[in-house]
């Protein structure tokens, strides 16, 4: 499998070496950088080494870039009139069919070349792919050029115009990769690699959004909002079977108390009485009375005064009730006696 790779790293000159062939233009190098020059016109550079299969890569670094053409080439005859150019103008990247110098676009990737972008063009079998900074932008399958081994580059002969590390390989679809052989390790630079800028020739600012992206929504299947309550929730109460009323006495009543038959004394308990209670039944919690229970009197049908005791007169009558025989001391008997006091008591 065939390789081939420059990165221009040397002196100033109008002499590319030993591995370039010019088919139009003057090339050179200059600070480190591959120049088309500035006399206008396209011009084209191709490898010496061609690749060993018509199934390759290639592709360039634009260093420093301009409106104007450049590209880089594959599957390409010695005098790169047939193959696929990969190719940016200003504006967009363009997949190139080229066949007898008939140029057909294939392939577009709208957007302009930008300083460091790495360019790169393959074609293996009849798939036909363009990339640009390792994103593939274009993937078309086209049978247009079937054989060319030649890789090269093809642009405007613009001093606005630099290139650098080129590099192009074989491609074997499907091959399957052995065990590496060998491991290599990555070495330190051991210098810096510089290049004079040109002058910018447009000035890119970033733009507004004009417009914002939306997503349709389904109907939704149902909605519901919350209802305020139309009225107030009640439960009916039964008709109070009766309500008493507390009423206040309007008069007082006096019961005549008979004469006591005999007083008992208090006598000092000589003992204690006591009496093993067994365990409760049930325990009753007191209950709160749920309303007021009141008894309605009925009018008092006499009204007694009390009156102060004073001795009996002389002439006073007295009512003295009797029973059989009479005694002044018996106490309720049932018949009535009058009695006039000859002298008081």
């Amino acid at each position: 499998m065939a390789s081939f790779s420059d990165d221009f790293n040397r002196a100033d000159t109008s002499d590319l070496g030993a591995g370039w062939v010019e088919v139009s233009g003057d090339w050179s190098i200059v600070s480190n950088q591959l120049s088309p020059g500035s006399a206008g016109g396209t011009i084209i550079l191709r490898a010496a080494t061609a690749m060993d299969t018509s199934d390759h890569y290639a592709q360039i670094t634009i260093a420093a870039t301009a409106a104007v053409s450049q590209g880089v080439w594959c599957r390409g005859n010695s005098n790169i009139s047939s193959g696929y150019l990969w190719r940016n103008n200003g504006t967009s990247w363009d997949l190139f069919s080229v066949i007898g110098g008939s140029f057909t676009v294939i392939g577009t990737y709208t957007a302009a070349a930008a300083p460091g972008d790495v360019a790169k063009v393959q074609a293996v079998g009849s798939t036909i792919k363009g990339f640009v900074n390792g994103v593939q932008r274009a993937s078309v399958t086209d049978t247009g050029v079937t054989t060319g081994t030649s890789v090269g580059i093809r642009g405007e002969s613009s001093g606005s115009l630099r290139y650098d590390d080129f590099s192009a390989g074989d491609v074997t679809a499907g091959a399957t990769l052995g065990a590496a052989s060998a491991v290599d390790t990555g070495q330190a630079l051991a210098r810096s690699k510089t290049t004079a800028l040109g002058a910018a020739t447009g000035t890119e600012t970033a733009q507004p959004v004009t417009g914002a992206k939306t997503a349709s929504l389904t109907l939704a299947a149902s909605s519901e909002a919350a209802q305020q309550l139309a009225g107030s929730k009640a439960a009916a109460l039964t008709v109070a079977a009766q309500t008493e009323t507390a009423q206040p006495l309007t008069a007082t009543k006096i019961a005549a108390l008979g004469g006591v038959n005999a007083v008992d004394a208090a006598q000092p308990l000589t003992a204690a009485v006591s009496r093993s209670l067994g365990p409760a039944a049930s325990v009753g919690n007191a209950q709160p009375l749920a309303g007021v229970k009141a008894a309605v009197l009925g009018p008092a049908v006499e009204t007694s005064t009390a009156r102060p005791l004073v001795p009996a007169g002389a002439g006073d009558d007295v009512d003295i009730t009797v029973g059989e025989p009479y005694s002044p001391w018996a106490v309720g008997v049932p018949q009535s006696v009058r009695w006039e006091v000859a002298t008081p008591w």
